[in-house]
Parts: C-alpha cells; structure tokens; sequence
C-alpha cells in the first residue's frame, strides 16, 4: 500500500468506528441533557443489547441472513430501550429529587448488574456461546455481512461491513435530529432540558419525557451493539466498560448535551483511534485520545459544540 492508500484505509476505519462510538454517545448525551444524569449503566446496557444480538442468531440460523439482520435491528433496540426505561422508572426516577450523588451512585450499581447479568449470559448452553463452557471467554459473532471489497481489485479495502455503518448510522442520525427539532416530543424534550418546574408548569408530563428519553437513547445502544458485532465479529461482557469510555468521552469533547457534538465527539475519537494505530503505536492510542480531550477542554470548556450555561442554584 502507498502512504495515501494507508491513510484512506484507515479513514474508513476511523469513520466506521466513529459513527459507532457516536450512537453510543447519543444516548448519553440525550439523558445528560435533559436529567444532568452521567448514566454509567448506559455502556453495559450496550453490551447486553450484543448478547442478545447473538442470542437471535442462535436462535434463527434456519432464517435467510437479511431476515435475521433485520430481526437483529428491530428486536435489540426495542430490548436495550425497553431495559432502560425500566431502570429510569424501577430506579432513577425515585432519586430524581435527591442529592446528585445519589443517581449518579445508582448509575455506578446498575453498570455493575448489567455487567454479572452479560457474564451469566455469556454461560447460556448454546452453540453460539460455546455451550456456555467459558462464560467470560470473548465470543464469536457469525459474519452475517460479507468482507469482500466493494472496490474490487482496489488495494483501499470498503466491505459491505463499512457500508451497513453508513446506511445505518447516517439516517438515524438524522432522524433523531429532526425528531428532536421539529416533533411534539422533541420540543417537550428540549423544553424539560431547558427548565423542567417551567416544563410541568405550562402541562408537560415530565417523568412522561424523561422515560421517552431513556427509551430512546436505550434503543440507540442497541442499534449500535448490532453494529458493532456485525463489523467486528467478537463480543465479551466487558466490552461495555470500553465503548462506554469511547462514547463519554466522545459526549464530552463534543459539548455533552449536544447532539451534534456526541456525533462530531464520535468521529474524533474514531480517527484518532485509527490514525493513532497506524500511524505511532497502539499503545499510545488511549494517550493520544484523552490528550485530544484534555487539550479541547482547556481551550473549550464546554466541549467542540457545547454552550456555556450559569449553574441555577
């Protein structure tokens, strides 16, 4: 490969990785935005929505492989949403009024049930899971989506793999954009982000809100572990602590709160995880990220994208 097609290679890897990063950090920066909550739990939510994503596949391997990507994209968004509303309504909800160590602790909890539940899953007696004989072993995800080269004989590689990330990411990217702006709900979400007393005070169910927020941003983690296994092929129960320190990050250097900057965050953290890799040494990769962020926030406080606000007291 010459220098110019090792950097475009690793573009497109840095962008795959990045817009996966970025529906990650979506649902963080979402519940941020409108709860000021840091939802811990939200990586390992992430994790089981890949479990479940295999699960499926074990469970249809009879089915023609589109049948069973489109059960994987409908099926682990309505679970990895569903499991957060759950949490926000059974946990979060009851400690909204509290202290603010108080849900931020209870974050820290659910992340580590979510983190047993992944690892006793991982022991179920299936074929896919090895029939359970090494629960915390990583575990292959079957290729579903073909490596071959939609370039040909170019040496630049761009599979089917790369392409299911755009033509998933992007119009969901999307969506949720225009969702948020211009739907009913979008503009109770950002009315509750504003001021919630104000938000109940004009008639907005505010705990009505909040659970559609943590449903929404749920269902984009699981979107994401579909992704994500699809792409990469190996899951394990820990992967959660990992892309959960990806996707905050990424919320953070963009402007946590910010839809935009989770997804600009994103792609940051995707190229310099890449370019890092090729270019210095995988070793330095986690280095040269937090130095990104570090540097960003010194210079940008509030993140790439963020607003400044006065703290109400």
């Amino acid at each position: 490969m010459s220098g110019w097609e090792v950097f475009l290679q690793q573009l497109i890897i840095g962008l795959s990785n990045g817009m996966i990063i970025a529906l990650i950090a979506l649902g963080y920066t979402m519940v941020y935005g409108i709860v000021e909550l840091i939802n811990f739990a939200h990586g390992d939510l992430f994790m089981l929505g890949s479990f479940l994503a295999l699960t499926i596949v074990g469970l249809c391997t009879a089915l023609p492989v589109f049948v069973v990507v489109l059960l994987l994209l409908t099926l682990t968004p309505l679970f990895s949403g569903g499991l957060n509303w759950l949490v926000d309504r059974l946990a979060y909800r009851h400690l909204r009024h509290s202290i603010r160590l108080a849900p931020l602790v209870s974050a820290i909890g659910v992340s580590f049930v979510f983190l047993n539940v992944g690892l006793l899953w991982g022991g179920v007696p299936m074929d896919v899971f090895g029939l359970g004989k090494a629960a915390a072993a990583p575990k292959d995800f079957p290729v579903l989506v073909s490596n071959d080269n939609l370039l040909g004989d170019a040496t630049v590689q761009f599979t089917a793999k790369d392409a299911l990330v755009f033509v998933v990411t992007i119009p969901l990217m999307i969506g949720l954009t225009w969702f948020v702006k211009r739907t009913r709900t979008g503009k109770a979400m950002r009315a509750v982000a504003q001021d919630q007393t104000a938000a109940e005070l004009m008639g907005i169910n505010v705990d009505r809100v909040v659970g559609q927020t943590f449903l929404i941003g749920g269902g984009l983690a699981g979107v994401a572990s579909v992704v994500f296994a699809l792409y990469n092929n190996t899951i394990y129960f820990q992967m959660g602590y990992r892309a959960g320190m990806d996707a905050f990050t990424a919320a953070v250097l963009g402007g946590i709160g910010s839809l935009p900057g989770a997804v600009l965050g994103g792609l940051c953290i995707g190229l310099a995880r890449a370019f890092s890799d090729q270019y210095i040494a995988t070793g330095w990769t986690n280095v040269i990220v937090f130095t990104i962020l570090v540097l960003v926030l010194v210079f940008r406080p509030a993140g790439i994208l963020g607003s400044k606000h006065r703290e109400k007291v």
